[in-house]
């Protein structure tokens, strides 16, 4: 239950008879404490008749699913009443947002940083369409969000404002299908079966994802009978393993015969810290970090070789170059992550730990063990202390050499950090490397523990090889999408948790452009925070990538300086300041800005050019531009 009250209704007109029930339904269910104990104790019956706006609000409401971002139109009128209803009646809180991907974002946020499900709703047409774009970033990685979008109505009487101009029937929910799963509720009566299909998708153990449930705007205000009964809760299943004992055995003795291993931990081993830890530890074998799995193991312990990838480290690339038997765990094998399925050059085989049997299968010559990675972990270190087969002293010397290449990175990355300022053309004096500021800033986070948000681009590069976590859940780097924008907006999901951390997003000038409706929303709603903006006046990844493969640049910047100190100081109630030219300065601002109880930002200004001390380097391949060629044809004598 919120911890809201309910609250009068206001003195407005008369409320319809529709508006009486909903209202008398809503206090009844408050009164009992939950819909669960209203329906025990008799206070609603099982069997109710409702329209289809309230019933899928009820529908959520036994998953556990009470807060709403929304931006209503005229595709979700009826369903804005419901939730203004039982909104004061204290049993559902709405969100109203100023863009629907930032709204998106936000819902993503909740979802996966506090695990609290939520629902995005927005309007028919571009509404729509702005909200799924958004939805890529909870689809990428694995969050579950419920979508709820208006619809075209079902009587076709002629075209509906907004709706795709098609003579076609069911193109929105086309289109969200072939986003993640779909269901048009062209019918109110079949509310239980898209509430089925919903928790399974965005409650799913291994994969969720967005749900997303399209609204007909005439079948929202529609009469139905529903029984409450049969209504699903959220999916909940048992952690599963395979009871089967030879892919276990034939793991073990893969991991016996093996004298190079690598662990590729996954944006999946989230959460799963101990049982990474534990493999690692007992077989002797190094762990490779995505950028979604940073802290898995901790940032200072041996075995840890950090991210690796097409972006990657200097120990994490070694890693995975030199390893002859590759574990991969929680992961899909994303382009940037493996090298574009060239990072493990060396690997005669391969065993895959994942809940998803496509993700699991993704390699050659791979022993697949599925179900929860905690779980089967567990199972095959049983398997292996039965062998007496295994013995991690047999891989000293290649633990030796990978903390060689360790050390060799942590003193790559202090000459970087303590990089003096730089002379930059477009700022026309020095200011300090994205690197400094990036770490100066990331060590601050962590004196405040707070949660660090990475926006797409350089500063999101830059920041998984930066970031020195000790725990997941410190870092949220969107690299699923790599979606511009996702950071800043990720913090209004603090305004609605029910256990806020405080949060701080990193982003680059590119990227706060695309969502600074923040500004406006985090305080509207209470969100406390701070931006650090990290302003190069470019699209400095994109820029790096064109010189490292055509030696020229080619319009990834422009030549309009903004003031976003003036810019976000005309929002009142965001506390805006800049953050100077040195590291002394920066730290000033960051204490400054903390200061302030509700939404800060710092403007950093950093150095884009091609002196190599102003970045943190690249590490592995990328099939792209005019390295295709290369990357391809290794891919194709590769043994996995």
């Amino acid at each position: 239950m919120l911890e809201t009250k309910p609250g009068n209704p206001p003195a407005t007109a008369p409320e319809t008879p529709v508006s009486v029930a909903i209202r008398t339904r809503a206090r009844a269910i408050r009164a009992a404490g939950g819909l669960p104990q209203a329906m025990a104790s008799g206070a609603i019956g099982e069997i109710v008749a409702v329209t289809l706006s309230e019933g899928l609000v009820l529908g959520l409401l036994k998953q556990g699913v009470s807060k709403y971002f929304a931006i209503f139109g005229h595709g979700s009128t009826d369903l804005g009443e419901v939730l203004r209803v039982y909104e004061e009646e204290g049993l559902t809180r709405t969100f109203n947002c100023r863009n629907e991907v930032e709204m998106s974002h936000a819902a993503t946020a909740l979802a996966w940083q506090y695990g609290e499900t939520c629902a995005a709703i927005t309007s028919i047409g571009p509404g729509a369409l702005q909200a799924m774009a958004g939805s890529l970033a909870a689809a990428s990685n694995g969050v579950g969000v419920y979508h709820i979008y208006g619809d075209e109505t079902t009587r076709g009487e002629g075209y509906n404002m907004q709706q795709i101009p098609k003579e076609e029937q069911g193109l929105f929910g086309r289109i969200t299908a072939a986003m993640g799963q779909s269901y048009v509720l062209h019918t109110p009566g079949a509310l239980r079966d898209c509430m089925r299909r919903g928790t399974a998708c965005v409650h799913h153990p291994f994969k969720a994802g967005p749900f997303y449930v399209l609204l007909p705007l005439n079948t929202q205000p529609e009469m139905t009978q529903v029984n409450l009964t049969t209504l699903p809760g959220r999916t909940a299943l048992p952690a599963m393993v395979a009871l089967d004992d030879a892919p276990f055995a034939e793991a073990v003795a893969r991991i016996a015969s093996a004298k190079q291993i690598a662990i590729k931990a996954g944006g999946g081993t989230r959460g799963h810290d101990a049982a990474i830890r534990g493999l690692a530890e007992r077989i002797g074998a190094v762990v490779v970090q995505s950028p979604g799995s940073t802290g898995v193991l901790p940032d200072a312990h041996p075995q840890n070789m950090h991210v690796g990838g097409s972006k990657g480290s200097i120990s994490g690339n070694y890693a995975m170059e030199n390893a002859d038997l590759l574990i991969a765990i929680g992961t899909r094998g994303v382009c940037q992550a493996d090298c574009s399925g060239v990072g493990y050059p060396n690997a005669q085989a391969v065993i895959n730990i994942n809940g998803d049997l496509a993700d699991l299968m993704h390699y050659a010559n791979t022993v697949g063990l599925p179900g929860d990675i905690s779980a089967v972990t567990g199972r095959l270190m049983e398997a292996i202390a039965k062998s007496n087969a295994v013995d991690p002293a047999s891989r000293a010397g290649w633990l030796k050499a990978c903390a060689a290449r360790k050390a060799e990175w942590a003193a790559f990355k202090a000459s970087r950090f303590a990089a003096a300022p730089m002379d930059d053309e477009a700022w026309g004096r020095a200011v300090l490397t994205q690197p400094a500021a990036i770490k100066i800033v990331a060590d601050f986070a962590k004196t405040q523990d707070a949660a660090k948000f990475f926006d797409a681009g350089d500063v999101q590069a830059n920041g998984f090889q930066i970031v020195e976590d000790d725990r997941t859940g410190d870092t949220f780097t969107e690299t699923g999408a790599s979606y511009m924008g996702f950071a800043v907006s990720a913090l209004l999901a603090s305004a609605a948790a029910e256990a806020p951390r405080y949060g701080v997003a990193f982003t680059g000038d590119g990227s706060f452009m695309m969502n600074p409706q923040i500004l406006i929303d985090g305080v509207e709603h209470g969100a406390k925070g701070m931006i650090v903006l990290f302003d190069n006046r470019r699209m400095a990844a994109i820029t790096g990538l064109q010189q490292a493969q055509y030696d020229n640049e080619f319009r990834t910047n422009d030549g309009v300086p903004v003031d976003y100190v003036q810019l976000a100081s005309s929002v009142s109630g965001v506390k805006a300041v800049f953050g100077g030219h040195d590291a002394e300065s920066l730290r000033a601002a960051l204490a400054d800005a903390r200061a302030h109880d509700g939404l800060s930002l710092v403007h950093v200004p950093v150095y884009a050019g091609t002196d190599p001390i102003g970045g943190m380097g690249a590490y592995g391949s990328w099939n792209v531009g005019n390295w295709v060629a290369d990357v391809q044809d290794r891919y194709l004598k590769q043994k996995i």
